[in-house]
């Protein structure tokens, strides 16, 4: 038996993939690769004039904003300190079209978010934004009104097939879902992510980590 004829038809049969420390990642399809180098998104999402606008609201994804969550479907959030917290919602749209499927979350202070994507066939652009127009004083005669109610949501593209920065992600989600309930230290772990630059003083020494499933 000639092993390494065999050893090629092996490979041949085998699913085209790349397994690194018993992670293995698809080769992605022409389509999603394009995906991943095109796609306008915004992981980091606020930041603007106004009380509420001006809240941190970020998706932990990687920089590309791009994303795979694997079979856990498991998603990650941080929203920074507010004075006056108020919801937020998160809308999963799928990309070729569709009905969304959205799902709100009471207002909290500052905190790491863990949830499960939406039941929707990837490619899914992922939203989440704050519920800046449910303030009571939107409705006032004010000429910032408009920026109060247009808070820029952190937006992120949710794909099937994954690489090796989608794995570092899912890896350090799964270590706070063990934190559920829990706080951890904020710039080591916003670091994790390549976030701790949106860290100010105003921002707690330790972040809850909320669970709402």
């Amino acid at each position: 038996m000639n092993f390494k004829n065999s050893a090629q038809r092996v490979l041949l049969q085998a699913p085209i993939g790349i397994c690194l420390a018993f992670l293995c990642f698809s080769v992605p399809s022409p389509a999603e690769a394009n995906l991943r180098s095109t796609f306008p998104g915004r992981r980091v999402g606020g930041g603007t004039r106004g009380d509420c606008t001006s809240r941190v609201l970020a998706h932990l994804v990687p920089a590309s904003s791009v994303y795979s969550p694997g079979a856990s479907g498991l998603l990650g959030l941080v929203q920074g300190p507010a004075i006056n917290p108020v919801g937020l919602t998160m809308t999963f749209q799928p990309q070729a079209g569709g009905a969304a499927t959205s799902r709100t979350l009471d207002a909290t202070d500052a905190g790491l978010i863990l949830v499960r994507k939406a039941d929707l066939k990837a490619p899914v652009v992922w939203q989440s934004g704050f519920d800046c127009a449910s303030k009571e004083d939107s409705a006032q005669a004010d000429p910032l009104v408009f920026v109060e109610a247009a808070s820029p949501p952190a937006v992120s593209l949710l794909l099937d097939e994954q690489e090796p920065s989608d794995a570092a992600v899912q890896v350090a989600l799964q270590a706070l879902l063990q934190r559920c309930g829990a706080t951890v230290p904020t710039r080591t772990t916003l670091a994790t992510f390549g976030l701790v630059d949106v860290v100010t003083a105003r921002w707690p020494e330790q972040l809850p980590v909320r669970c709402p499933g």
